[in-house]
């Protein structure tokens, strides 16, 4: 496995590198590669994520796609790189980026005190707000006040599931992925589903049976995980993100997949 501190054989295979970084390694499971336009490129850039996020990352077909994946993509062509995506699961994706397994972690990632302990993270590119799902008909459950003694769904390792546990009396249930909390809440198994604003939208478009609350259960921004040996990495996305918000191309990829 090529890990980004080995460097020489990268540069010596990317003539078309701005930024000498390194090359991602391979994990055992690849679910899908998207390439450059560029012929020569110094091999790859993985990213790890979960793909049960959108608009942030998602299944489209057989490919995943969405926000995240878009600015991951314009990373590795700045940087003269073929993107390659591992889908995992969310609480496994900082121990990845540790052990070398990816190089870089876009899941609509909360920058937290406890994060930063075992990766960095880039500058923030969305600043976000976990928000509170109840049945279409609840009327006992109106904002964060309101879940004192309740039972609550997360998804297994996110801010939500951190930030639900200081919730007095509550009863937290963890799931691996976000729709099956919001199942266990149709089902009468839960009273709520603490989860990131977006994809709660997206889970509530189309199902009359429930409804995203007003008020945000707590605010949050997003961020790149990146291996904490890797300061190269680091500023090199920061730097590309800097570009994409001031091209206005991070507002672009944001506009295809969420209406204002």
């Amino acid at each position: 496995m090529k890990k980004f501190t080995k460097l020489l054989a990268c540069v010596l295979t990317a003539a078309v590198m701005v930024t000498a970084v390194g090359c991602g390694g391979n994990t055992e499971t690849t679910e899908n590669t998207e390439t450059t336009e560029n012929t020569e490129t110094a091999g790859e850039i993985v990213m790890a994520t979960n793909a049960e996020f959108p608009p942030y990352e998602f299944r489209e077909g057989g490919e995943i796609v969405g926000i995240d994946v878009e600015i991951a993509q314009a990373i590795a062509e700045k940087l003269g790189y073929t993107l390659k995506i591992e889908d995992m699961a969310f609480d496994s994706i900082i121990p990845a980026i540790q052990s070398g397994k990816a190089d870089m972690g876009l899941a609509g990632m909360t920058v937290t005190e406890d994060r930063l302990v075992n990766v960095n993270f880039s500058d923030s590119y969305v600043t976000a707000y976990q928000a509170i799902i109840v049945k279409a008909d609840n009327t006992d459950i109106t904002g964060p006040d309101s879940l004192t003694g309740k039972k609550i769904g997360v998804q297994l390792g996110t801010t939500g599931d951190i930030y639900s546990s200081d919730i007095e009396g509550a009863t937290v249930e963890r799931y691996s992925k976000g729709f099956e909390a919001v199942q266990a809440l149709e089902q009468g198994k839960i009273d709520a589903v603490i989860i990131d604003v977006e994809p709660a939208k997206e889970f509530a478009k189309d199902n009359a049976n429930i409804k995203v609350l007003d008020t945000p259960f707590t605010e949050e921004e997003y961020a790149i995980a990146i291996a904490k040996d890797n300061e190269e990495l680091l500023n090199s996305v920061n730097e590309v993100l800097k570009e994409l918000k001031e091209s206005g191309k991070f507002d672009e990829i944001k506009a295809k997949y969420i209406s204002e």
